[in-house]
């Protein structure tokens, strides 16, 4: 199949051919009839496969094709939960709509408002914003939403996750209710489909793939180490393996900070990127990461749907993060768009449970790697498995003594 057998115009192909795009990837070829067809969408596929542009080309066709007269109104509505993923929505939107008369604007916290009102003030078809920030501007008269008539929710899991719900209730109380909603995300748990069936209308459900599970591209593989050896094994891969490039994820900014210090004091460039860090650093640090002057980037799990790196080819999970839908994001940000990588898991003895999810969750068990300098032993199991049952016990006689301290 071809972009041109999805009945896009023109000025798409043409764009589509300049960024070097050949043929459409399974959720871009169920997507985009659906959403020119002007219906609801549902869209659920794993992180790299080409999201974005499902439903990023319908838009700017269906936007071409009934052109506004001006002033310019917003017209669509793209959110987006962190500011990296937001304007690596805009990007995209100009890319695709470089041949079009279209205008995007891109608005998120952290930044100055000025460049973003005065964009806002010249006129704009397509707003790409993150909540927060959004209502800011409505708040201060900057942004008027009568005239939508296209809201998409990228990352709509995501989104809710981080708290941003009553922001979305808000939004939509002053959203025309006849509109054209997309939800898309790289999974789907139970509540969020029940949202979507308050807020589609009717939709297609669009899934290519198993829900939460990792492309096939990416080849995983699992080193149980002690935490105390971390960072050691870290070095060791990123001296020995091979690997040029690596984006490292940490649970934590203190943790993301402290590794990338390390890093460099061996002589490794290194930046961390995370949500106490300046929108100027964090844009810099990307930019860093993506020409190759800084070798890792370390990241929290705030970034792990913004970034996209071109043939990145290694994410390393430092620690594993505490909710297994949150690996996949991570590891999707290699083996993009068909091209081969992979995805390193750090696993300390007491990880084993988040490991266990992760595994459930993706229907797969994760390669284990043994031949490294800093391998767990038995031994390790065993203390973590007493240690977790003394914990266990301590907690549970707390709880009554505490009850009989205040009896007395």
């Amino acid at each position: 199949m071809t972009f041109q057998d999805l009945h896009l115009i023109t000025p798409l192909l043409q764009a589509l051919e300049a960024e070097g795009y050949t043929s459409p990837t399974p959720i871009q070829a169920q997507a985009i009839p659906a959403v020119l067809q002007r219906r609801d969408l549902l869209g659920c596929a794993q992180t790299g496969t080409g999201k974005t542009a499902a439903f990023s080309l319908p838009l700017l066709q269906l936007l071409h094709e009934h052109s506004a007269d001006e002033p310019r109104h917003i017209r669509a509505l793209i959110l987006a939960p962190t500011r990296e993923l937001a304007t690596q929505v805009g990007k995209s939107l100009a890319a695709y709509g470089q041949y079009t008369q279209l205008k995007q604007v891109v608005v998120y916290g952290g930044v100055s408002y000025r460049v973003q009102t005065e964009a806002l003030e010249a006129g704009v078809d397509i707003l790409v914003a993150t909540p927060g920030r959004l209502l800011d501007l409505m708040d201060q008269g900057f942004v008027r939403l009568q005239h939508v008539q296209f809201l998409v929710l990228d990352e709509a899991d995501r989104m809710l996750d981080m708290g941003f719900l009553q922001d979305i209730r808000r939004l939509l109380d002053v959203i025309p209710e006849q509109r054209q909603t997309l939800f898309f995300s790289a999974t789907m748990p139970p509540e969020i489909v029940k949202l979507t069936k308050r807020l589609l209308n009717d939709p297609v459900r669009v899934e290519v793939a198993p829900v939460s599970s990792a492309a096939g591209t990416v080849r995983q593989e699992l080193y149980y180490v002690r935490r105390a050896n971390k960072m050691k094994l870290l070095q060791h891969l990123l001296q020995e393996g091979g690997i040029d490039r690596a984006l490292v994820f940490t649970r934590t900014k203190e943790a993301a900070d402290a590794i990338a210090k390390e890093l460099n004091q061996a002589a490794i460039p290194a930046q961390a990127i995370h949500a106490d860090r300046p929108q100027r650093e964090r844009e810099s640090a990307l930019e860093n990461f993506k020409n190759s002057q800084t070798r890792v980037l370390v990241a929290t799990d705030v970034a792990a749907r913004g970034i996209d790196v071109q043939e990145l080819s290694h994410v390393i999970n430092y620690e594993l993060p505490f909710e297994p839908e949150t690996y996949v994001h991570r590891i999707g940000r290699t083996g993009r768009a068909g091209a081969s990588g992979v995805a390193i898991s750090f696993c300390g003895a007491t990880e084993t449970p988040l490991l266990i999810s992760i595994q459930q969750l993706t229907g797969k068990s994760i390669p284990i790697v043994d031949n490294h300098p800093y391998p767990l032993t038995a031994q390790d199991f065993m203390e973590a498995a007493a240690s977790s049952a003394k914990n266990s016990k301590v907690g549970k006689g707390s709880g009554r003594g505490g009850k009989g301290k205040r009896r007395r």
